[in-house]
């Protein structure tokens, strides 16, 4: 297992010897110590990627696609390792986390496609004497800002398009799951990475990391996946040197379901997109509507697929959902419980901590509340955890303008079989994302991103080439 940070080619430890307690969220054991880098190593880290930038830059599209490609095989053969190490440090199911594995190297094998072919233009020239042509270009070095809920597949999301296009790039994984990261970093220079291409930094410290990559007018490109409380802070650093930004922010998902489903289908996609990962997703549906003359019947039906959930550590092949991942996790889930009953809501399931036997109390009780107003908590702010709210309403118009009352726009959900209303419903929703009787919309063969305060750009599919590459235009008198 590795514990120290990757910089500038080199795995080093803390210069003063300070580490992060890397704790499993099922038991609070501490799994490892991880090294917890310095102002002084981060700035060697940048430095790293910046002299790697020209040369990787210069490596022909094939080649880097062949890294890539054999990132995703070496990957593949580790798999079980790699998804065991994410539940210790993560918390989710293990079946879940071998998905998010394959997921990971999905990136790596798009990424590894797109590449050879990023193309340029001939334009026709307004005169004989001149030829006119369009480039592309790696934009530079890059900083990724990863989260914890996805700690594999959010870094080859960003990481694969930035090798792919040349750029060089450092890695900052959330302190609470930084574990993946290194394992992934290790892969990356036995799959032939070149030294100095990747940077992976540990830091129990992420506003002095951030100060001090953004502060540096070299780092061309900043991708950032979190909140959007902490991506405005960085808008504002990284508009210091007019830096690229890619910001994949906060959601607060609706879930439509019409009176024209198949209620057990819907239940069933209910139950799918909801508790993944425990909730803690930023495209989990938060709030559920669903059309009055079918509301007690799909709630009758998802509450008899919550009650066979099985809640357990991850580790264990049968949970279904694991622990949150920290006590600040907890206390907001049961915040927004506590909240929604005081303003009339009604627990028809769940509601509690769950009692997991030689297990800590972040097991929250996979829960559905009835009867959720615009004036809850639950109603208005991401909850980032297992607890489905549901409300009814009466027709189209109503169900569009409660989906859309909201900040967020990263996902909406849709439940119909009536194609007119799927295509409606589907171009009202003011979300970058729309599961249309699909609960697992996400594929690295797709864009990836939200409208409002849910971000800015796009991930994954041919549109994140766009974000790593420059267009260049050369005007050339013959």
């Amino acid at each position: 297992m590795q514990t120290r940070n990757l910089i500038a080619g080199q795995w080093v430890d803390a210069g003063d010897g300070r580490t992060i307690a890397v704790r499993d969220p099922a038991t609070d054991e501490v799994v490892a110590e991880v090294s917890d880098a310095s102002q002084a190593q981060i700035e060697h880290a940048v430095e790293g990627i910046v002299r790697a930038q020209a040369s990787w830059s210069r490596t022909a599209p094939d080649e880097r696609a062949e890294v890539l490609t054999r990132i995703s095989a070496i990957m593949g053969e580790r798999r079980e390792d790699l998804a065991r190490l994410m539940v210790r440090e993560n918390g989710k199911p293990i079946r879940e986390a071998r998905g998010e594995i394959d997921y990971a190297r999905s990136f790596l094998d798009w990424s590894a496609g797109e590449g050879p072919r990023l193309m340029g233009e001939i334009i026709p020239a307004p005169s004989a004497d001149k030829r006119l042509f369009v480039i592309r270009q790696a934009i530079g070095p890059c900083c990724a800002i990863t989260p914890w809920n996805f700690p594999s597949a959010m870094i080859t999301r960003k990481l694969g398009p930035a090798l792919a296009c040349g750029c060089t790039m450092i890695v900052k994984p959330s302190e609470l799951t930084p574990l993946s990261a290194l394992a992934l970093a290790e892969i990356c220079l036995e799959a032939g990475l070149p030294e100095g291409v990747l940077s992976v930094v540990v830091t129990s410290d992420p506003a002095m990391f951030s100060e001090t990559v953004l502060g540096d007018p070299r780092i061309r490109k900043l991708s950032f996946t979190g909140s959007t409380e902490v991506g405005r802070r960085l808008l504002g650093l990284a508009a210091r040197h007019v830096c690229s930004v890619s910001m994949e922010l906060g959601g607060h998902a609706p879930f439509l379901v019409f009176d024209d489903v198949d209620i057990e289908q819907a239940a069933d996609a209910a139950v799918s997109a909801k508790f993944r990962n425990g909730g803690q997703s930023c495209i989990s549906p938060n709030r559920f509507y669903v059309q009055r003359s079918v509301y007690d019947a799909f709630c009758e039906a998802v509450r008899d697929r919550i009650e066979r959930l099985r809640v357990g550590p991850g580790m264990d092949e049968q949970s279904d959902v694991g622990p949150l991942i920290d006590d600040a996790g907890v206390d907001k889930v049961l915040g927004h419980i506590s909240d929604a009953v005081e303003h009339g809501a009604e627990i028809l399931v769940g509601g509690e901590i769950a009692d997991v036997p030689g297990c800590c109390s972040r097991f929250v009780q996979p829960t559905l509340l009835g009867g959720m107003t615009p004036e809850m908590r639950i109603s208005r702010e991401e909850t980032f955890g297992p607890v489905m709210a549901v409300q009814a309403f009466d027709d189209e118009d109503e169900a569009i303008e409660r989906a859309n009352a909201t900040r967020y726009g990263l996902a909406g959900y849709v439940m119909t079989r009536d194609l007119a209303r799927a295509i409606r419903v589907s171009e009202a929703l003011q979300f970058g994302i729309v599961g249309l009787n699909d609960p697992v919309p996400s594929t690295a063969r797709a864009p990836f991103g939200g409208f409002k305060q849910s971000g800015l750009g796009r991930e994954g599919g041919h549109h994140v080439m766009d974000a790593y590459s420059e267009v260049k235009f050369v005007s050339a008198r013959i």
